[in-house]
């Protein structure tokens, strides 16, 4: 018989892409008026892997992902979810995006994003949200699955992401201090 244990908190980890690279700012104040100091902010990563979003948002999109200090409870992720999904539309304006925003949460073993699409691989977590696992964090590095989206697979992300790991083993270290 298993025994239940309270899983881990999280490293909460939020992407953008967008058109105008101005935005980033003004959706980062935002989001960490919500969820607490950003400790770590990625480069400008390209987002050229799809044209998908081109007919809504233009082109070319660039992406950004923020790391938070504060750790969360993995079960807030449906809410965040929904929040960054009010975020896009106070921002945008109009039925058309002019940023996505991703939410997620890192573990040691895994990265997972959240969506309101459901598909095979998806786990359902309430409020009309899905749980995707991205990477998987196995043998030393990140490794990809056969559903992850090409700009979550690319070495740049992946580099950055190892250091969100760290960053996360440290804050539970301290977090166990005190």
């Amino acid at each position: 018989m298993s025994t239940p244990k309270p899983p881990e908190p999280a490293k909460l980890v939020i992407g953008m892409f967008m058109k105008d690279k101005a935005l980033f700012e003004q959706v980062a104040e935002i989001l960490s008026e919500k969820y607490g100091p950003v400790d770590m902010v990625s480069p400008w990563l390209n987002f050229d892997y799809t044209c998908y979003y081109e007919a809504e948002m233009g082109g070319p999109l660039f992406r950004r992902v923020l790391a938070f200090e504060n750790l969360i409870q993995q079960e807030m992720l449906a809410d965040i979810k929904l929040y960054t999904n009010n975020v896009e539309k106070n921002i945008s304006g109009s039925e058309k995006r002019i940023i996505n925003i991703d939410p997620g949460y890192l573990l040691h073993a895994q990265f997972i994003l959240a969506t309101g699409k459901n598909f095979s691989h998806r786990i359902y977590i309430g409020k009309n949200i899905y749980a995707d696992l991205t990477l998987m964090y196995r043998k030393g590095k990140f490794q990809t699955l056969p559903w992850t989206y090409p700009d979550y697979a690319s070495e740049e992300m992946m580099t950055f992401l190892e250091k969100v790991r760290a960053k996360y083993s440290y804050n539970l270290t301290e977090r166990q201090k005190s």
